[in-house]
């Protein structure tokens, strides 16, 4: 006869009340890579993977959150998440961990084929990009797109005789808007601000056209954060803009950098 043994149940530790009276704002998990799907201008859907944080809120009087139910609200998307799965996902979260608000973060590479302009060879270009939801008394939801493009300095243009210094820009867009934002649309309203934009593949023809295109169109810092400025006004659904940009100085050692944000948020 084989008898059973009762065994006590395990502690429950983080369920135990904390007597410091100090409540959290965030506490999570970070860093998972996990599949995801997102909108492609060009063919529906873009498989990429995603590195995701999640967080919610923390009352003062509990100890801690059930840090394994994140990744069991993560993992019962059938191994892959989009935009469209987010509010739910928000949802379960403030349900499942009895939170007030919920957030959530995903950092993705997204890829865009694009053709040199003369000789017309291909290649894909990556753009590092973000999307920042969250779910409490207001829900929330920011597209974060980093374009990096060619600068061209007007100084020394004008005052060399022979060329001018130029460098790599970073473009970081981040915005809010009603219906629907193509990150194709960021990419390509922020490549016609700048001296030129990049090429994944250039022959000779095609870098002669480059540099001359820069040399046409120079551009300081606050010019390009400007330009990228006049283009996002004019795009109607968008409610809230943050452009940041930064010149990889190929003169000194040091970057730099402008930004603009309207409406401004005090």
């Amino acid at each position: 006869m084989i008898r059973s043994v009762e065994t006590p149940p395990l502690a429950d530790v983080q369920a135990n009340p904390d007597g410091r009276r100090v409540p959290i704002s965030r506490v999570g998990v970070k860093n998972i890579r996990f599949p995801i799907a997102v909108k492609d201008r060009q063919k529906d859907a873009q498989h990429t993977v995603g590195t995701i944080d999640m967080s919610v809120d923390l009352p003062h009087q509990f100890k801690g959150t059930h840090m394994s139910r994140f990744m069991e609200i993560l993992n019962s998307h059938d191994g892959v998440i989009s935009v469209g799965a987010l509010p739910a996902i928000l949802r379960t979260m403030r349900e499942r961990l009895s939170a007030e608000t919920a957030h959530l973060r995903i950092t993705f590479p997204y890829f865009m084929a694009k053709e040199a302009p003369v000789t017309g060879a291909t290649g894909l270009l990556s753009y590092d990009c973000a999307f920042d939801a969250s779910s409490g008394a207001e829900d929330d939801f920011v597209l974060t797109v980093n374009v990096p493009v060619t600068t061209l300095c007007p100084c020394s243009r004008e005052i060399s005789a022979r060329g001018a210094h130029n460098q790599r820009s970073m473009v970081t867009v981040r915005a809010r808007f009603t219906g629907e934002l193509w990150i194709e649309e960021l990419v390509a309203l922020v490549d016609e601000s700048a001296s030129c934009d990049l090429y994944p593949v250039l022959k000779r023809s095609d870098e002669k056209w480059v540099t001359e295109r820069a040399y046409d169109n120079p551009r300081f810092v606050e010019d390009l954060v400007r330009e990228v400025t006049l283009r996002l006004r004019s795009v109607p659904h968008i409610t809230w803009f943050r452009v940041h940009v930064v010149n990889f100085e190929s003169i000194h050692e040091h970057d730099a950098y402008a930004q603009v944000e309207e409406p401004a948020q005090g």
